[in-house]
């Protein structure tokens, strides 16, 4: 794990700190003396990993694969719909809070001497090792340290945060990292805002490779795709004129990363070389996913400019 990747979850972090610290988060660190928290000192015997120790552990494996489907299963219910809702960006933004890395990595769990769970994650930049603590806990809440650390340098600093979580049934979910409530109907419109760079380099990129998809589909075919559907993978079997494999699914419904993308052919026939199209990406929440529209005129370039989310033409300015 490299310093830049500490960094910038420092300021992703700091983000997060600016929106205030909620006194429920700070009320219940302050009631730790009431609690019994697991030990394995004094020749107590070695703890076994407890129900809220467990549950952080597949959080932070989740986090580091950038699983989003098994991380929602870790947050309340108010904050699954709120996750929902949330880019792509924005939703993968929150857990590499919880890992330290930018890049989806593969996990590995093991168990320390001390009874302790431990979550490497290794990607192709760095490997991060988070070691939990014992749990502090009483009833429904419960806190749990956790030392992040690079793993390949074992004498470096680690990072100590603690993270909370509630029970919501019989699942613990997490409720707050460090002093910071996980309040995502609260955040949720700050960090999709907080992305919308980002999203507008991805749109402008997805357009590019639906570009390309689309002359490889005209090379391939003697066509133009009717749809991107048409573009998408095949879930029978090798790639066919309707599904010819050359973009994800995601694209090929249309809408990704909090990007909507529009494909038209321009002219009275779709046959052949001199058949044209255009293509058109906005954003699927102005102001929020998004605030350019990106036009990809009959000229081949990308125009760019601002429409409050009307699609935009071959007028805009165009971008490199």
């Amino acid at each position: 794990m490299r310093s830049r990747e500490t960094a910038r979850f420092g300021r992703s972090f700091g983000r997060v700190l600016i929106f205030g610290i909620p006194l429920m988060a700070l009320n219940f660190v302050s009631t730790g003396s009431a609690r019994a928290q697991e030990s394995s000192s004094g020749g107590a015997a070695v703890p076994s990993p407890s129900g809220p120790s467990i549950a952080l552990r597949d959080a932070l494996t989740a986090a580091c694969a950038h699983n989003q489907k098994d991380f929602a299963r870790f947050l309340t219910v108010t904050n699954q719909t709120s996750f929902a809702r949330m880019t792509d960006a924005a939703r993968i933004g929150l857990m590499k809070r919880l890992v330290l890395l930018d890049d989806a990595g593969k996990p590995k769990t093991a168990v320390n001497p001390g009874g302790r769970p431990t979550v490497t994650c290794e990607t192709p930049i760095g490997a991060a090792e988070i070691q939990l603590g014992g749990a502090d806990q009483e009833d429904n809440l419960a806190f749990i340290p956790i030392d992040l650390r690079d793993a390949t340098d074992s004498a470096g600093t680690a990072m100590h945060i603690k993270v909370g979580l509630i029970r919501e049934g019989r699942d613990w979910k997490l409720l707050s990292i460090g002093l910071v409530l996980l309040d995502l109907p609260a955040l949720e419109v700050e960090w999709d805002t907080a992305e919308i760079s980002e999203n507008e380099r991805a749109a402008i990129a997805e357009l590019k490779s639906l570009a390309d998809a689309v002359e490889t589909y005209r090379r391939t075919y003697t066509r133009l795709p009717e749809s991107l559907v048409q573009l998408g993978p095949s879930t029978t079997g090798g790639p066919t004129p309707a599904s010819s494999g050359l973009v994800d699914a995601g694209l090929a419904s249309g809408k990704k990363n909090g990007y909507s993308f529009r494909y038209v052919i321009v002219g009275a026939s779709d046959l052949g070389a001199p058949a044209r199209y255009e293509l058109a990406a906005t954003p699927v929440t102005y102001g929020r996913t998004g605030k350019r529209s990106f036009f990809r005129g009959t000229d081949g370039k990308i125009h760019a400019a601002d429409h409050q989310g009307s699609v935009g033409s071959q007028l805009d300015p165009a971008i490199d």
